[in-house]
């Protein structure tokens, strides 16, 4: 059975751990290592590796002492450049080409953000569970079939966006790169609404804005959407 850990999710920080019994994994490492450890009860060695999305330092903090530790990190070919991380624990991985780390089979998928390779990651265990992780994307082109946990970013809702510029709180040009860059409650209900969400156990709503969400709101709508349970960390 999945388990799945918040330790951090948020614009200053997101790292989360999950496991399905026989392979424990980070998904990102963007908050600082001794974070990571004690979130974890200093439980490290049994991490069997960290899959990251991009290159922003919300999501990689601390991608070197990760990999110090002895832990495999997986990412794009083009996060691992822009980085400039030169180390044998970097696993690059490819987008719709799959791979496994444990009892997981991993696929990497494409999604739309302002840096130059970011990924999302499909999971699948010897249960049969499916994991959707996205994160930090406007828009996921790809339906997914037999999910029973989802993982997705809802940063901000439009209202309260063009409340905040309107009130002068947010400037246009920000404005523009949010919608250019980071998934909206709306987009996000339009991308359940999509999918097959028959066999979802759970929805994790992650990576709330600090100034453009109202986590109750969120989780309340997109509750009433797909009558599933829905988490906010």
């Amino acid at each position: 059975m999945i388990e799945i850990k918040a330790l951090a999710s948020s614009s200053k920080g997101n790292c989360y751990h999950i496991t399905d019994g026989s392979t424990p994994l980070l998904l990102e490492c963007g908050i600082s290592y001794k974070y990571i450890q004690r979130g974890l009860n200093f439980q490290m060695s049994s991490i069997a590796g960290c899959l990251v999305t991009h290159e922003h330092n919300d999501h990689v903090k601390a991608i070197r002492e990760v990999m110090k530790a002895g832990i495999d990190v997986y990412a794009s070919k083009g996060t691992f450049e822009t980085l400039s991380i030169t180390n044998h624990r970097m696993k690059p991985v490819k987008a719709r080409e799959q791979f496994q780390i444990g009892t997981w089979t991993i696929l990497p998928f494409e999604v739309e953000h302002d840096v130059s390779e970011p990924i999302g990651f499909l999971l699948a265990n010897h249960q049969g569970e499916k994991l959707l992780f996205a994160t930090d994307t406007y828009y996921i082109r790809y339906k997914f079939k037999g999910l029973t946990h989802i993982m997705v970013e809802c940063n901000y809702s439009m209202d309260i966006l063009n409340q905040n510029v309107a009130d002068g709180y947010i400037d246009k040009g920000r404005k523009k790169r949010l919608m250019r860059s980071h998934f909206s409650l709306e987009n996000v209900k339009d991308f359940l609404n999509a999918n097959d969400l028959t066999k979802v156990q759970e929805i994790w709503l992650l990576h709330l804005s600090d100034t453009n969400s109202n986590a109750d709101l969120f989780k309340r709508e997109v509750q009433e959407l797909t009558g599933k349970v829905v988490f906010v960390p």
